[in-house]
């Protein structure tokens, strides 16, 4: 078989076995093709521990990180442990290379100010800022990640209950509560602005665009950022932000690390705990900054 075809036979397995996320089955396929290519004629399965180490060692002149080389080796690594399990072949190349150290970095959060700025920035007298409105709130409510926000249909919306249903990375699902905030905003965008916006046209979407189409990732980053700099929060934002602020404000506020995990549908405890970090950085400033020995 071509690298090509092995490629594609791993991508559909792993895809069917474990229901990975499109932009992660999109990593693996680009960190694979590069080194497919790095290879010229020699194939995928006939490589060695020199190789990969050869491979990883030019990548790491052309200036990648120790951060993109661990994502690397291990797309390398899931990319040959299920060749392995086909018995296509019998040493696993990747078995000898330790992967590079990384330093945990904390996600950027903002203060409970900070977002409130963010959430009042939208102008609402009009309909596309009444949409962004709603979904700055619905993102800070919940913590769904943008993706998830932006895919949300109709159907998932339990009005009566305030609460969303997601189905997560995994294909596993969770029931997220929004709050009588949020869902206030939402039920006022759907019976005035959604509506306005889609006319006597059709669409799934619980967020809509001018051409009656969901909204892209990119897209609503681009809207994040705007209300952002309107807002004077100068911080480096990323798409997760409010994201982080959510979980990271709940967990200020004395909400169990356990329930945050569920909430956010980290499928595992280590992932959460991160934010715990964030937080006790918060209790260590406001120490500092209100205690008279501080």
């Amino acid at each position: 078989m071509t690298s090509t075809e092995l490629i594609e036979q791993f991508l559909d397995a792993v895809w069917v076995e474990q229901g990975l996320s499109e932009n992660t089955l999109s990593a693996y396929s680009s960190d694979l093709r590069i080194f497919a290519k790095w290879l010229k004629d020699k194939s995928l399965l006939e490589v060695d521990t020199g190789d990969l180490s050869g491979f990883l060692a030019s990548r790491y002149k052309e200036g990648i990180g120790n951060r993109s080389s661990a994502r690397i080796l291990s797309s390398l690594r899931r990319f040959y442990g299920y060749f392995i399990r086909e018995n296509k072949i019998t040493i696993d190349p990747t078995a000898l290379i330790e992967s590079p150290h990384i330093g945990r970095s904390l996600p950027v959060s903002l203060s409970e100010h900070d977002v409130e700025l963010l959430l009042n920035a939208p102008e609402v007298t009009n309909r596309q800022g009444f949409r962004d409105k709603t979904m700055l709130e619905m993102l800070y409510a919940t913590g769904l990640r943008v993706s998830e926000l932006v895919g949300l249909k109709f159907e998932q919306i339990s009005f009566r209950q305030g609460v969303v249903r997601i189905i997560g990375k995994g294909n596993k699902e969770r029931l997220v509560p929004v709050g009588e905030e949020a869902m206030s905003w939402l039920e006022a965008y759907m019976t005035q602005a959604r509506k306005t916006t889609l006319g006597e046209r059709q669409s799934d979407y619980l967020f809509v665009t001018n051409r009656a189409d969901g909204m892209t990732r990119q897209a609503f980053w681009h809207i994040i950022k705007r209300h952002a700099k309107k807002a004077g929060i100068n911080k480096e934002l990323s798409p997760h932000t409010l994201r982080h602020a959510f979980a990271t404000h709940l967990l200020n506020h004395g909400a169990d690390l356990r329930v945050v995990q569920l909430l956010l549908g980290h499928a595992d405890l280590s992932t959460t705990q991160i934010y715990t970090h964030i937080a006790r950085e918060r209790l260590k400033d406001l120490h500092s900054k209100f205690h008279p020995r501080g």
